[in-house]
Formats: C-alpha cells, sequence, structure tokens
C-alpha cells in the first residue's frame, strides 16, 4: 500500500503515544536522493511517551544494537546495504515487534539484492498482529522545486531557471538541494536564469553515485551507459544499442545488467537512460575523447531512422562526431523543419549558433543565412541575428541573390522589429536594385516594405508610388506568395489612408490561407489591416479583424504578427473603455517583449496615457518616453503623434503654455510631412489649444485648415470627431477672447458648446467613452460660460469675461450643463481617470457654490476626511505638485497645501507616499 508522507507519519505517531497499540512496520521506499534518511529523522523526532526506546540502524556501518525487549521505534536506513548476517537480525527484529513498538525500514529499491524483497529471502512471516505499510518516495513536481529555489535564493529565481531546475534534476530532493547550494554560492546576489542553472555543473554527490554504478558494470557493459549518456534523453533498446556498437545480443545483456546495477533506469515504458537528467554530462565527460565521437557518430545514424526524424539533435551528434558536411546538412533540415512547424525561436538559435563558427565554408553560409533571415523576420528577437547578417551580406563571395535576400529581410528586421527604420530603408532600397532582375518576386517584397505607411522618413506620395511599382512587378513575377505579401502591404496602405476600395483588398486577403506561404502573409496583412482599422475608429471591424488576424497568425507560426495584433488590442481597449486590469495587460506586454522594446511601444503609449488621466504624471512621462528604449522619432508616425498629443496635455495641464506650443508645433510637422491626415486624431485637438493659449491663433486655425483639408472626403471616424473637437476648442478659445457685447460672447460660448457637444456626439458613435466625457465636459463648461441665469464664474470675473445676459436654448443651459458635468465625473470615475474626475468636479463647485454656514446635522468632518480634503489628497498620492493640483481644482498652492496637511494629520500618515496606504482605510466625507 502507497501513503502520502502525512499518512505515513500518523501509525508511527500513534503508537509512540500508546503502548497498547499494536506493532506497525513501515517500508520507506526511493530512489538515491530521495529523502529517505529525511523522513527517517522526521519519524525520530515525533513526540511520544516516556520510555519508549528510539533506535538508529545504520546498515552496512555496523551490526547494529541488541536490546529488543522493550516498547521501541526502530529507524532502520540503508536496508539495500545490509549483509545476510543483519537481514537475519533485522527479521528477527521485526518479527517480535510488541505492542507499542514500530519500525521504519528505508531502502533504494534499485539496489536490493533481490529485487522486491528489501529484507531477502525467502518471503518473511509476519505476525498476524502486525501492520505493514509500504511509503513509496517521489520526486519533487515543478512548483515544489519552486518553493525549495525560493527559500534558498531569496527569491531570486526566475521562472525559466525553476523549470528547467527540474528538468535537469528530475525532482530528485538530493539533487535539487545540492544544485542550490552550488547556485547560492556562485551567484550570491544575482537573479538566477536559465543560463546560470545549465552552466552549475553536476553536483559532486550525483556525479559520483553515476559514476561508481558504471565503474561497477564490466568494461564490455559499460558502453550501453555511454550511449544513454550521448543520447541525453532516454531511448528505446535497439537505438541505445545501436549507438552503443555492442551488437544485438551483446548489447541487450549490457543494458539488463546496468539496469539491474542501477547505472541506468526506465523513466519511461521502453525509453531507458538515466533517472536523473543531470546524470548524462556526468558520465559523459568521462568517456574518452576518440569513444565519445565514435558514439556521436553512431547516435546520429540512430536517430536519422525515426519518423520524423529530429534533425536539430542529428546536427548535434554529427557536430560532436567532427563530421561537418553532415552537420551543415541536419542544421538546414532541422531549420526548415523548425520554420515550418512555426518554431522560429529554435531555427534562429541554431542557424546563429552554425553560423558564428569560424571557418564555416561560404556555401554553406550562402545557404544557411537565408534561412536565419525568413525566421528572424517572422519570429520576435532579432538584435543578434542582424548583427550575424549584417556581417555576411559584407562577404563579396556572395552570390548577389543570395545577398539581396538577406538585405530584403535585414531592412524588414531593422524596421519592423528593431525600430531603426532610416537603416532599413537603405537596406531595402539597395535589395530591391539587386533583386529586381535576379529574383523579381523578392523585389517586389522589398518595394512594398518601401512603401509601409506607418513608418517616418517618407511621405504618403512617395509611399503610394513604391506600392505601385511592388504590383507591377509582383504580378508580372507570377509568384503568388509575393503577390499575397504585396496586397497585405496594399491593403495596410489604402485602409490607413481611408481610401476608397481599401475594404475590398482586406477582404481579398482572407482568402488567402489555403497555402501556409500565402497565409502567412495574408495573417500580417489582416493583423495591419486590424491595426488601421483601430486608429481610424472602426472598433466592431477592427475587433473581427483582430480575431481573424490572430487565429491565422498562430496557426501559421507567425509570432511577431500575433504580437502586432496583441499591441492594437492594447489601444482598442483604451479608446473603448476597457480599462481594468489594462495598465498591468500593458506592463505584461512590455515584459514579454523586454528583449525587443520596439514590438511593445503601443504598450508604453497606453500605459502613458493611462497614467495622465489617472493623475500619474511622472509616471505618464517615462511611459510615454517609451522609457528611452525607443526614440521618438523613431516610433510609427500615428504613435508618435498620439504621445506627442499626450505630452502637450500634460504641459497644458502645467501651464507651460510655451513648451506646449513648442511639442505641437514639431509633432504637427511630422504628421504634415507624412501626408496621412488620419493620424492626426489624437494630437489635433491638443496642439490647436496649445498654439490658441499663446495667441497663435492664426497658426491654429491654420491646423484646424489643413486637417480638415487633408481629411477631405475620406471615411476616417475618429479623425472626423477629432476634427469636430479641435474646431470646439478653437470656437472656445475665440469666445473666450471676444471683447465684443454680452450678446456676442454668448453667441460665440454657444457655438463652441454645440460644435463639443457634436463632437461628444461622434465619439459616443465610435464609441470611445473617455473621449467623449473630454468633449462634452468641454460642451459643458462652454454652455456654463453662455448661460446668463448662473452665478458669476470667478474665474471670468477675473479675466476680464462678464456673463453673457441673454438666455440660451434649453439643450444648452445651464442646467443641461450641470446634468452633464455630473455625468463626465461619474464617467471619469468609473474608468479610473482619477484626475479628469477631480477637475470635472471642481468645474461644478465654480457653478455650484457652497452656501455659508454648515446646514442642520451635517457632519464638521472633525475626524474625516471632507470632500475637498478626499479630492485633494487622492491628487495629492497620484503625484502631482501642489501647483499641479491647484490647476486643477481651481485653487490657490497654500489651500492645496493646508487640505493636504489637515488630510495627513486625520490619517496619521507621516508622508505622501504613507497617506497613500492610509486613504484606504480612512472613512472619508461625502465626495458627492
Amino acid at each position: 500500500m502507497t501513503q502520502t508522507r502525512g499518512s505515513a507519519l500518523r501509525p508511527l505517531a500513534r503508537v509512540l503515544t500508546d503502548e497498547r497499540a499494536e506493532p506497525v512496520l513501515l517500508f520507506v521506499e526511493g530512489a538515491a536522493g530521495q529523502g529517505k534518511s529525511h523522513l527517517l529523522q522526521e519519524l525520530a523526532d515525533l513526540p511520544g511517551r516516556t520510555g519508549t526506546v528510539r533506535v538508529r540502524w545504520q546498515c552496512g556501518a555496523d551490526t547494529g544494537p541488541s536490546d529488543e525487549g522493550t516498547p521501541t521505534l526502530w529507524l532502520v536506513d540503508d536496508v539495500h546495504r545490509a549483509d545476510e548476517d543483519a537481514l537475519r537480525r533485522l527479521r528477527r527484529v521485526l518479527e517480535g515487534l510488541g505492542p507499542g513498538s514500530a519500525a521504519a525500514v528505508a531502502y533504494r529499491p534499485e539496489e536490493l539484492p533481490v529485487p522486491g524483497l528489501p529484507l531477502g529471502g525467502p518471503p518473511m512471516t509476519y505476525p498476524s498482529r502486525l501492520t505493514v505499510l509500504r511509503h513509496r518516495l517521489t520526486p519533487w513536481d515543478e512548483e515544489r522545486v519552486g518553493r525549495a529555489a525560493a527559500e534558498v535564493l531569496g527569491g531570486k529565481c526566475t521562472a525559466g531557471a525553476v523549470r528547467r531546475l527540474y528538468e535537469l534534476t528530475g525532482g530528485v530532493p538530493g539533487v535539487v538541494v545540492d544544485l542550490l547550494a552550488v547556485l547560492r554560492e556562485w551567484h550570491p546576489a544575482s537573479t538566477v536564469a536559465v543560463a546560470e542553472v545549465e552552466a552549475a555543473g553536476v553536483p559532486t554527490r550525483l556525479a559520483e553515485l553515476v559514476l561508481s554504478r558504471t565503474h561497477a558494470l564490466s568494461p564490455e557493459d559499460r558502453p550501453v551507459v555511454w550511449a544513454a549518456a550521448v543520447l541525453g534523453d532516454p531511448a528505446g533498446r535497439d537505438e541505445l544499442i545501436a549507438a552503443s556498437g555492442l551488437g544485438a545480443a551483446a548489447g541487450s545483456g549490457a543494458l539488463l545488467r546496468a539496469l539491474e546495477g542501477a547505472a541506468l533506469a526506465e523513466p519511461a515504458e521502453g525509453r531507458y537512460g538515466f533517472a536523473v537528467p543531470l546524470a548524462a554530462p556526468a558520465v559523459r565527460a568521462s568517456v574518452p575523447g576518440p569513444v565519445r565521437q565514435d558514439l556521436h557518430a553512431r547516435a546520429a545514424r540512430a536517430l536519422s531512422r525515426r519518423q520524423p526524424v529530429p534533425w536539430a539533435g542529428v546536427a548535434e551528434h554529427h557536430r560532436a562526431a567532427d563530421e561537418t558536411r553532415k552537420w551543415l546538412r541536419a542544421v538546414e533540415k532541422a531549420a526548415e523543419a523548425a520554420a515550418v512547424s512555426g518554431q522560429h525561436q529554435r531555427a534562429i538559435t541554431l542557424l546563429e549558433k552554425t553560423l558564428a563558427t569560424p571557418g564555416l565554408p561560404p556555401q554553406s553560409r550562402a545557404r544557411l543565412a537565408p534561412l536565419l533571415a525568413r525566421s528572424a523576420v517572422t519570429g520576435l528577437r532579432s538584435d543578434q541575428t542582424v548583427e550575424v547578417l549584417a556581417q555576411i551580406v559584407r562577404d563579396a563571395s556572395l552570390p548577389p541573390a543570395v545577398r539581396g535576400e538577406l538585405r530584403l529581410d535585414l531592412g524588414l528586421m531593422l524596421c519592423n522589429q528593431m525600430g531603426r527604420g532610416h537603416e532599413g530603408r537603405q537596406a531595402l532600397e539597395a535589395a530591391a536594385a539587386e533583386l529586381c532582375e535576379v529574383r523579381p518576386g523578392l523585389a517586389a517584397r522589398a518595394m512594398a516594405a518601401l512603401s509601409s505607411v506607418f513608418f517616418p522618413g517618407s511621405s504618403i506620395d512617395a509611399d503610394r508610388q513604391w506600392i505601385a511599382r511592388a504590383v507591377d512587378v509582383a504580378d508580372a513575377s507570377g509568384d503568388e506568395v509575393m503577390r499575397t505579401a504585396v496586397l497585405a502591404n496594399q491593403a495596410d496602405l489604402a485602409l490607413s489612408c481611408a481610401d476608397p476600395g481599401a475594404w475590398e483588398l482586406v477582404k481579398e486577403l482572407s482568402a488567402k490561407d489555403t497555402d501556409p506561404a500565402c497565409a502567412r502573409q495574408a495573417a500580417r496583412g489582416l493583423c495591419n489591416a486590424a491595426n488601421s482599422a483601430v486608429w481610424l475608429g472602426f472598433h466592431e471591424r477592427a475587433e473581427d479583424l483582430l480575431a481573424e488576424g490572430l487565429d491565422l497568425a498562430a496557426r501559421n507560426g507567425a509570432p511577431y504578427q500575433e504580437h502586432t495584433a496583441l499591441g492594437a488590442r492594447l489601444l482598442q481597449e483604451w479608446w473603448t473603455g476597457q480599462w481594468p486590469g489594462l495598465a498591468k495587460r500593458c506592463e505584461d506586454f512590455v515584459a514579454a517583449t523586454a528583449d525587443m522594446p520596439f514590438i511593445a511601444s503601443d504598450a508604453y503609449v497606453v500605459r502613458g496615457l493611462l497614467a495622465l488621466a489617472q493623475g500619474d504624471w511622472g509616471e505618464a512621462v517615462s511611459w510615454l518616453s517609451q522609457r528611452g528604449t525607443t526614440r521618438a522619432e523613431n516610433l510609427p508616425v500615428p504613435l508618435a503623434a498620439t504621445a506627442a498629443g499626450a505630452a502637450i496635455r500634460l504641459s497644458l495641464a502645467r501651464q507651460d503654455v510655451q513648451v506646449a506650443a513648442e511639442q505641437a508645433r514639431a509633432a504637427w510637422t511630422a504628421v504634415a510631412e507624412k501626408g496621412v491626415w488620419s493620424w492626426a486624431a489624437e494630437l489635433a485637438p491638443w496642439a490647436v489649444e496649445a498654439l490658441a493659449r499663446t495667441d497663435d491663433r492664426a497658426a491654429a486655425q491654420g491646423m484646424v485648415r489643413d486637417f480638415s483639408q487633408g481629411l477631405g472626403q475620406r471615411d476616417a471616424p475618429a479623425a472626423r470627431a477629432a476634427l469636430m473637437w479641435s474646431s470646439a476648442v478653437l470656437a472656445e478659445t475665440e469666445a473666450s477672447s471676444q471683447e465684443n457685447s454680452d450678446p456676442v460672447r454668448q453667441e460665440a460660448w454657444q457655438r463652441a458648446a454645440e460644435m463639443y457637444r457634436q463632437a461628444a456626439t461622434a465619439y459616443t458613435e465610435l464609441p470611445r467613452p473617455y473621449s467623449r466625457a473630454l468633449t462634452m465636459e468641454g460642451a459643458a463648461r462652454c454652455a456654463l460660460a453662455a448661460d446668463t441665469e448662473a452665478e458669476p464664474d470667478p474665474l471670468m470675473e477675473t479675466s476680464g469675461i462678464a456673463t453673457p445676459p441673454d438666455p440660451v436654448p434649453a439643450h444648452l443651459s445651464a442646467a443641461w450643463a450641470v446634468t452633464e458635468l455630473e455625468s463626465c465625473a461619474e464617467c471619469f470615475a468609473e474608468l479610473g481617470a482619477v484626475w479628469d474626475a477631480a477637475r470635472a468636479r471642481a468645474l461644478l463647485r465654480t457653478r455650484q457654490p457652497a452656501k455659508k454656514g454648515r446646514p442642520p446635522g451635517r457632519p464638521s468632518h472633525a475626524d474625516a476626511l471632507s470632500p475637498r480634503e478626499a479630492e485633494v489628497a487622492q491628487l495629492a498620492v497620484t503625484g502631482l505638485t501642489n501647483r499641479e493640483i491647484a490647476v486643477t481644482l481651481h485653487l490657490s498652492p497654500r489651500t492645496v497645501e493646508q487640505h493636504i496637511a489637515r488630510a495627513m494629520r486625520k490619517t496619521g500618515a507621516l508622508s505622501r507616499r504613507d497617506l497613500e496606504h492610509r486613504l484606504g482605510r480612512t472613512p472619508e466625507g461625502d465626495t458627492g
């Protein structure tokens, strides 16, 4: 009977506490390192009654004690080492166990002289009163290995390192502990990653155990253990014998004797190897070099007979056998197989390592380098590949067609994965020229890549010229894969610009999913189209395209395209108000692409936008600047424009109007040079406001005019809503500067309010709830300024603007404005836009000033935070300065300082950081 560890201890614990309890015999079975001695010590430490003798008996060390009369707990270790005399004495002790006595007998099953009989033969006759149990120790699972790593290394161990630790040790506790001890000594202060685990080597106790067992075999039998060490992973009988070179009969006998001597094990049915995978390197290192080379050569031939052939393993064996030509052929087959199955990173790693080998024949480099480039273009990590390919393309012995293909893929990686657009375009232009005559299909691919509209460095007119050339060349080539590739770029360009017929091109892509190579290009096109649809504001269509593109990319092994679509989904969630958990999703995306930060640009910007709305302006600046990983001028144009819009808004909030105006001019110039005006949507309202507030209304008007003319009649819902918003901003600034009579100013304010309201309606239809709330807040703000019945606005009075005397339309009345402002504040709060909610409530209070005195029954807030104190404190813990809070809430910095001081006093906070933790525990006043 096999028991859990806890249930194994209970019967013996019962015997130790009850002298009348029937005797118990517990067999503890476990391979070397499984923790048998540790379990016996646990049993020795069990509490019990006075008078019970506890005896440790180490078989093989001495003959054992002879006192057998009193109630005793016998703890017998290493029974597999007991000689015949010790076994006879042990059997006599066990047969004589009386009430109140127990025994735990531990052994290694793989080293028993008679398999399955720990006490030897003949079978023992157990007394009827004796309860006999068996507890089989098993390896730790990965979760338990992780706990051990956390205990020993203080939590400084990556998840990948824990997984590798588990794989190498097989979860055997003793080996895990020994290897962790090595890691602790070698890396006391650094985080342990996979590379450190693999470099730690074989623990001494494991090496000595496996080498001693191997040496115990006859010299004629050892090759079967050596073959297992060379193969590494458990192998079938015939494969193992073939690698050993012993022949069928001798090999079968050697395998049986290796199993009997525990030099080898059967980890899985019909598969033979080492019980602990980490033992293989120790044995392999002990084999003489010439013998080891022969073993590798035979292992390569044996693995070549598998179906499917594990070409990567075959290649490694050929390399170790010094069979260069066979090694390179196997590497090529392994890379092709990995790429076909979508395992691009495996192909990249193998090819990079191979191409870095000194003295590689030029013809081999010419065959392998394109395989590396193709996988790297589709995969994620390209930094090392870029350097490898950059060196290879300088090789004068390369055929022109090969060099051109390498330049093409190098250019794609530089543009797409590395964010080095200028270098990438240079490589693509060179590739297009080199390939035009020899590989027209690939030349068309290079031309199509040069038309990539998202990247800076060219105008939309130049992009259109490149795509037109690409279409002509691809059609003439007759290469269907390249035609699909060009179609992907053609659809992306047309959709980005909201050109007529763009959706038909996208629809055509959806039908290109039969041939795997075409399907990968179609996946790229659909993921890019989803991204473009998000920017345009077609959110329902974008969701469908994201689902289709992600599915096609996953099925055809295109991880780079998957990540492109996942980045677009973060933007989609930002705009459509799916904010819960969005910050964490952005941070996880950034962490997952740490080696390739340019891929995570969408996540950086969305995370920055969230921080801005939440009032965490320091974090906003950090995220919007990509935390220094990517320069702004290298970002995709719409993303750079969006980040610039957020930066301008932040400068305006901080009253750095001149800085905001400079940022606006630079960002607007970049969008104008590109010529895709739909991408000005997230920039225009803030840029217009920045220029208008510096009294450069002519330039602000010019922006609105350029934006309108650039859009023309194009179907770009988000940009059209932004154009309405920008026009409303311009109308608001013009209304605030009016020096005419009250009726004229009133009309100007009404016009601005109506324009904001129309923009809000447009954002409602998209839907983009945050933009809708911002524009409706603008409508309410202007409506309040236009209303004659509202109390005078102190801010308007100090700026010299009188309250308009004439009544306003009912849908823009003060009552309507107050209702909408309350709705906006609620929307902001639900989204988590703390700063925006505070600003909207502050505007409400300027139109609904508190009456003097306290209404009967209203709390004095003596011990709890008042509404204003709670609001100020909430903004303070986001990181805003007193001046920034004052601007947001229309207060003086001195008043803000007083509110924060009172909030800290009431909550007992010692600092602003401490205040953040205490706010959640402190009852607040009514914040309604």
